[in-house]
């Protein structure tokens, strides 16, 4: 079995339980999984890969708990650029109903290679939408390709605006046919054991693009099937006014009262909830996966993290779509979310708690593998996947910023990865994809294809 040493960190930061941060460190792993994380002068001196990390931080993988890769090819739309939701999904809708296989496929492949360059190692995408003849699997190719850690979502919607729903009936799909493409991704494509790169999760759009029937019967099929459950809720005031006309309740007991609550739910957003809905999350062990840019990208609101933590809700950070973020720099996301926060204590702080970087970074980290369920992910320690990335402290970036460089990873710049590592292969080496795509010819692909799409052609 294949073996790695890195070895020499200037810091390695493990986020294990005692949240050891551990000077001229490194690890040793074999076959992808890690056995050994100490000081350099502890480790084996040799292996199959020798990895010398001088001056560098050495970081676990970061997670994204909700994106939209396919978005990428719709950043800086002109009409959606400064609007809220509704008329942000409206603009796109269309443009999105044009999207093949080939585009499905190299959207993906442009914002995996994103994130792999910000030291995300592991990304949950919700694609909701499947139009002429796309599919999960064209995702999953993508993924295998570039080496990362997917978790895949069979996102659906299928109340369409005749129906009184917001997407167009040309996006929407028959139910039936949904869950049974459910069944087919999840045979095809899902591996629960510990360290596999590839699962599925169960995804219903939103209260405003399914039907409550479909929503209970995802909920139900996943549960058989034993995979997790995802939507978005609780986002907008739009979304909240929409669940009281229309179903009596607010989005978090309309959600509770279809069986999504629990330890294998978790949903996107979260802004709008009050604190008794805060303290049910909590006790069901139901989930968050906190977007701070797409928050306020779209003037959404500010999700009420020192709540959620406070109460014991799990919460991870994501990234959201790339066309309501226009990025996917999984670090800057960690450090949006930190700022965020602070800025949601002023008004009621007189120089009291803020949220720490370490904070922050422990969202991206074990935050994102706590709402994923896994257990092998999200820390440096014996047992776990060998996902890591390095950031290089010699960049002008961190200038000035040494007295304390684990903290100087959030507050300073964003800086890309100098290495990235997805069970214990390169993804990104010396700042250059390892995989076989040409990342500037992938690039001219994704803007042709974007081109056509919103032109129309």
């Amino acid at each position: 079995m294949a073996t790695l040493l890195v070895r020499n960190a200037h810091t390695l930061v493990t986020m294990d339980p005692a949240r050891r941060e551990i000077a001229d460190g490194g690890l040793f792993a074999r076959d992808g999984f890690i056995e050994q994380v100490g000081p350099t002068t502890g480790l084996p001196a040799e292996a199959d890969q020798i990895v010398d990390a001088t001056g560098m931080l050495l970081l676990p993988g970061l997670i994204n708990t909700h994106h939209h890769l396919y978005q990428t090819l719709t950043r800086a739309v002109p009409g959606a650029q400064d609007v809220g939701l509704f008329p942000w999904l409206k603009r796109l809708y269309p443009i999105w109903a044009r999207m093949t296989p080939d585009d499905v496929g190299v959207a993906t492949r442009v914002g995996l290679l994103e994130l792999a360059h910000s030291g995300c190692t592991t990304v949950f995408d919700h694609q909701y939408l499947w139009p002429n003849g796309s599919s999960v699997g064209d995702q999953v190719a993508a993924a295998h390709e570039l080496g990362m850690r997917f978790h895949a979502s069979r996102g659906s919607m299928s109340l369409g605006e005749s129906r009184g729903g917001l997407p167009p009936d040309s996006v929407v799909e028959d139910e039936d046919a949904i869950l049974e493409d459910c069944l087919r991704a999840i045979a095809a494509y899902h591996d629960p054991s510990p360290g596999s790169m590839t699962r599925v999760v169960v995804a219903p759009c939103s209260p405003f693009s399914v039907t409550p029937d479909l929503m209970r019967e995802a909920a139900a099929l996943a549960r058989d099937q034993k995979v997790r459950l995802h939507t978005h809720l609780a986002e907008t005031m739009d979304e909240e006014h929409f669940c009281l006309e229309t179903f009596g309740a607010r989005p978090v007991r309309y959600a509770e009262d279809l069986g999504w609550a629990g330890p294998d739910v978790w949903f996107a957003h979260g802004v709008f909830v009050d604190q008794a809905e805060i303290g049910r999350m909590a006790a069901a062990g139901t989930g968050v996966a906190h977007c701070p840019s797409s928050n306020m990208r779209l003037a959404s609101g500010i999700a009420p993290i020192a709540g959620y933590l406070a109460a014991g809700v799990p919460v991870g950070l994501g990234v959201d779509g790339s066309a309501s973020n226009d990025g996917s720099h999984m670090l800057g996301e960690a450090r949006q979310a930190m700022l965020l926060a602070r800025l949601a204590a002023a008004p009621s702080l007189a120089g009291g708690p803020q949220m720490a970087a370490r904070t922050a970074l422990e969202l991206a980290t074990l935050g994102g593998a706590k709402v994923l369920g896994r257990a092998d992910i999200g820390s440096l320690e014996p047992g776990k996947c060998a996902d890591f990335f390095c950031l290089d402290l010699s960049r002008l970036e961190f200038a000035g910023a040494l007295h304390d460089p684990v903290a100087a990873a959030l507050l300073c710049a964003p800086a890309p990865a100098w290495h990235t590592f997805v069970q214990g292969r390169a993804v990104i080496w010396e700042g250059h994809c390892t995989c076989p795509v040409r990342e500037r010819e992938l690039i001219e692909k994704h803007n042709k294809a974007a081109r056509r799409l919103v032109r129309g052609d």
